[in-house]
Order: structure tokens, then C-alpha cells, then sequence
């Protein structure tokens, strides 16, 4: 980039008052955390956050799998990308098949984009992307308060290159200010005719269509060569691109634990919390959490309840079932409940993970 054109860049910056951090409304945008892990396959056949935080992949019908990891191929400046890898092509294409890569923002955090208004502000979603071949997409925006939608397409090459997408200020249908999901960021990879027969009208905010999503997009499952790379992904009031908003990783992780907050084992005891009988069999501990998290979250560990044990008095004790959250959850801390045999109540002991290195304790309140 010339000086000039990086003056003028600036000016348009001071212009629109966005001067500074926190220009990017995107959430771990460089794709640096991961905290379910950095490898999952055989995705592709319904919608889960397999790897990088903040990032749903959302399978629709399709034959078609893949792996998505987090990878260490990325343009300068950038240390991490998603990598989606087909591995199971799907060449008949059914009516109603997809393939969407996600990310969901609360309503609070959107009240400056002016949704709804008669000076409803544009945005700017800036990205860098690339893949094994020539390819063409779809980056939508979706408000899924009002049902509405403005679509984009983009072409991938076989190098990292910037795209830059400015969408218009929809001045019809204010998003909720609260915390629940209301601004849907997706790149379409790959769509049957339910959502690819219709019309495709590029950055045109209107009421939501199925037929007109995905309009003359590549089909990412048209070959097990396939591959599709993502990192610097930022979303910005105004018309103009501005340089990628880094923001250091315990800040980005502390983003990230707002919606979901994992401890894995760093070795075959790891120590959780502290807790005590309650009974002769049941013990309780609070975890607080690092950050309030968005909402009461849900439980999640390996799904057997013997991989835990509560260490007291120099025994490990084995839990034997409903390793649970308790009735006094919040979103800033959790009770954990577990059985044991053994127990004395009033006892306090410390909850660790029982020789297991793959024991690992989760809470997600996941748009």
C-alpha cells in the first residue's frame, strides 16, 4: 500500500470517528483461539463449533465431509487460519443440501450500526482468503430479528488476497438490544436449488428469500481437492477497509469465554475446584469463571463420570455418576455436583480429573 493511499485510509478513519481499537466487531477474527482443539473430521452433516471459537459449521443433507482445522498458513502479519478440507466430495447436488461457515453477534453489541433507522451506518467486512483453485461465494448478512438479509459474492484464488465487501445501512428493522443473536455472518460454500434456484441482487437488504442465498456459487464439495482458507476477518462501520485490528491473545480468549469456557487437563490429575461432601456420597464445588459468560451456560465433559475423582485425605475417589451442574448456576460461576462412595460430609476435597488425560470440563452459552 502506497503512503498516499494509507493517508487516505486514516482520513476517512478520523472522518468516521473510528479512530483507535476496537474497530473490529468480529470475535477472534485472526482465528487465534481454539479451545475445543485444533483438528476435527468428518465434518459437513450438521452444525457444531468444532474448532476455532466463534466459528459454527453448519452441514445441511450433503454426502459431502471434511476437516476443519486450525491451520499455520496465512498471509503476513497472521499466524493462524480456518482450513476447510473436503475429504468426501458430493457431486449430485439435493434440493435442499448447504454448507455455511458462521459467526453470530448479540444485538447490544450492534446498537452503533444505527439498524432500522433513517441514518443507518454502512459496514465494511474485510477478509483474507484462498484455496486450491478459482472458486466463487457468498458472504450474507442476516438479521435474524427481522428476517432480512444482504448478499455478497467473492472470488477465492489460489493465493491469500484481501476482500473487501461494503455493505449498506439497512434502514428498516432495528436489531434487539440484548444479549441474544441477532446479526448472522455467513460464507455460503456450497447450496442446492432451495437455496441457489432464485435471483441472485448483490447488497440489497430485503426480506428473507431461501432461493436467492446462494445464487451461482462453486459447490465446496465438488472435489476431494477442495480446500477453503480464512483468517483477518473484520467487520467495521463505515465504506472504507482499514488495516486488520490485531488485539493481543488473552484478550481474544477472554472474548471467546464469553460463550464458551474450557478447561482441558494439563496432566492426568488436573485440579478443577475445590469441594465438599454434602452427604456421604455427594460432594459440591462452585468454579467461577474467567469472564461473565453470556448466559447460564451448559455442562459439557468426556461423558463418563469416572474420568473425575475427588482427592481428599490423600485417596483419589472416584466419581460414579451425575457429574452435573448444580441448581445454583449463574453465569459467572457454576455449582458442580458429584457421587462418590466414601464420603464424609463436611469434608473438603479438591476435584481433579482421575488419571485421565483427556478428562476435560466445558461450559458453553453458545449463540
Amino acid at each position: 500500500m502506497t503512503k498516499a493511499a494509507e493517508l487516505a485510509k486514516m482520513g476517512e478513519v478520523l472522518t468516521n470517528s473510528q479512530i483507535g481499537g476496537r474497530r473490529n466487531i468480529i470475535i477472534n477474527g485472526a482465528m487465534q483461539v481454539a479451545q475445543r482443539g485444533t483438528s476435527a473430521t468428518g465434518l459437513g452433516a450438521s452444525g457444531s463449533y468444532p474448532t476455532v471459537d466463534r466459528f459454527l459449521l453448519a452441514g445441511g443433507s450433503s454426502a459431502g465431509r471434511l476437516t476443519m482445522t486450525q491451520d499455520s498458513s496465512a498471509p503476513s502479519g497472521f499466524a493462524n487460519s480456518i482450513k476447510l478440507d473436503c475429504t468426501t466430495a458430493d457431486t449430485s447436488i439435493a434440493a435442499g443440501e448447504y454448507l455455511l461457515l458462521q459467526t453470530k453477534l448479540e444485538g447490544q453489541d450492534l446498537q452503533q450500526l444505527k439498524k432500522g433507522t433513517s441514518d443507518a451506518e454502512k459496514v465494511t467486512v474485510s477478509f483474507y482468503v484462498k484455496g486450491n483453485a478459482s472458486a466463487t461465494y457468498v458472504l450474507e448478512l442476516a438479521d435474524e430479528d427481522n428476517n432480512r438479509k444482504n448478499t455478497q459474492k467473492f472470488n477465492v484464488t489460489t493465493d491469500w488476497t484481501r476482500v473487501v465487501l461494503t455493505y449498506d445501512g439497512d434502514t428498516t428493522g432495528t436489531l434487539d438490544d440484548d444479549n441474544a443473536g441477532s446479526l448472522l455472518l455467513t460464507i455460503w460454500l456450497h447450496a442446492g436449488s432451495t437455496y441457489s434456484g432464485g435471483t441472485f441482487t448483490s447488497n440489497v437488504w430485503s426480506a428473507m428469500s431461501s432461493a436467492n442465498r446462494a445464487v451461482g456459487i462453486t459447490s465446496f464439495f465438488d472435489s476431494t481437492d477442495r480446500t477453503f482458507f480464512l483468517t483477518g476477518l473484520q467487520m467495521e462501520i463505515g465504506s472504507q477497509a482499514t488495516p486488520f485490528e490485531h488485539r493481543s491473545f488473552g484478550e481474544e480468549l477472554e472474548l471467546c469465554q464469553r460463550y464458551y469456557f474450557r478447561i482441558n487437563p494439563t496432566d492426568s490429575y488436573q485440579r478443577y475446584c475445590y469441594m465438599s461432601y454434602t452427604t456421604a456420597t455427594a460432594a459440591e464445588g462452585v468454579l467461577n469463571f474467567p469472564t461473565r459468560m453470556r448466559t447460564e451456560p451448559s455442562f459439557e465433559n468426556t461423558g463418563t463420570s469416572t474420568n473425575y475423582a475427588i482427592y481428599i485425605q490423600g485417596n483419589v475417589r472416584a466419581i460414579s455418576s451425575s457429574l452435573s451442574i448444580g441448581a445454583a448456576s449463574g453465569d459467572d460461576r457454576i455449582t458442580l455436583t458429584g457421587n462418590t462412595s466414601s464420603g464424609d460430609t463436611g469434608v473438603v476435597g479438591q476435584f481433579i480429573a482421575n488419571n485421565n488425560t483427556s478428562a476435560f470440563i466445558a461450559f458453553s452459552a453458545e449463540l
